[in-house]
């Protein structure tokens, strides 16, 4: 039996992390991903902000010598013993970057979407939603169905999934430089 998925999830977790080409079923995953750091960083800036819990295990060790060789890193900041901030860059993917902050996953490219729809185990719960909302001409009827509307509204609309939300999309975490400080006043 079909149900929707109401409640609010990370865009930015489901559409662009996947983008990273990280291996699905890696233990080691962000506690949550964003798009806007505070006013550091706009949606405009075209990054994906990944917030780990730093494991202090070999795993996460190894997992972060990975991470500080990616191509798309472009910054690294410790957050504290636990928390640390790896910063992605999305530039080189403009279109879909802005099909992304537009809510229009369907048209987003055809490479961009097969990233996404690999990452997903094929067996698994959300795999369905993200196939609905990456290709949702497939679903319109069922949609149509479940939310007992005229499958033409969908068809206008053209989207089975609600854009992101920029304040849910926001991390709002301060940074003690200490540099900055002056400890001898």
């Amino acid at each position: 039996m079909y149900t929707l998925y109401s409640k609010y999830f990370q865009k930015s977790k489901v559409f662009l992390y996947p983008l990273l080409g990280i291996k699905r079923g890696s233990k080691v995953v962000p506690e949550e991903t964003f798009v806007i750091w505070n006013n550091d960083l706009t949606f405009e800036d075209m990054k994906l902000i990944c917030l780990y819990r730093r494991g202090k295990d070999q795993e996460f060790e190894q997992f972060e010598k990975l991470l500080l060789k990616h191509p798309r890193l472009c910054d690294y900041v410790n957050i504290n013993e636990e928390l640390v901030l790896f910063t992605f860059d999305f530039s080189d993917l403009e279109d879909d970057w802005d099909c992304f902050i537009d809510g229009k996953y369907s048209i987003m490219s055809m490479s961009v979407k097969r990233k996404i729809i690999d990452f997903f185990d094929k067996t698994s719960g959300n795999y369905i939603y993200i196939e609905s909302f990456l290709y949702p001409h497939k679903w319109f009827d069922k949609y149509s169905e479940l939310l007992n509307i005229d499958v033409d509204i969908l068809k206008a609309v053209g989207e089975l999934c609600d854009k992101p939300n920029l304040e849910k999309e926001k991390l709002t975490i301060k940074v003690i430089d200490l540099e900055k400080i002056n400890i001898l006043n």
